[in-house]
């Protein structure tokens, strides 16, 4: 894939994001929306950011199963049942998006939901990805 980060300079300067992705290649993946499931079936993690990076590794792993890479992805859309907690993490958030996924920002979004499908879920995250 071939992935345009375009960033224009009369919006505010993006921060672990980009503003938009325009990507180019011959496969679209759609990834599901991934929790912080174990291989059992059960959420894992007490904390946001525990939780966090296991459902950004869980994305991940569905992603390179398709034949992806985090460089791949042009859209990610973030589920969490606390924005202001979510926000309060911001910071160790981004770093864990970067030591997991690296700095090649896909354009996203974060929504703030009553609950997720398992009680337990804190955050959720899906998007797509083009692959060349």
């Amino acid at each position: 894939m071939t992935a345009e980060r375009v960033n224009p300079p009369d919006l505010s300067p993006p921060a672990g994001f980009s503003h938009a992705v325009v990507a180019t290649g011959s496969r679209v993946v759609f990834l599901a929306g991934q929790t912080a499931l174990d291989g059992d079936g059960k959420v894992v993690g007490d904390t946001l950011p525990e939780q966090f990076t296991r459902a950004l590794t869980n994305l991940l792993t569905a992603l390179r199963a398709a034949g992806g890479a985090p460089a791949d992805l042009a859209r990610v859309t973030v589920y969490a049942t606390d924005v202001a907690a979510y926000r309060a993490h911001a910071r160790e958030l981004g770093r864990i998006w970067r030591d997991v996924a690296g700095r090649d920002y896909p354009a996203m979004a974060v929504v703030e939901v009553v609950r997720l499908w398992d009680e337990e879920a804190m955050v959720e995250l899906d998007g797509f990805a083009v692959l060349p």
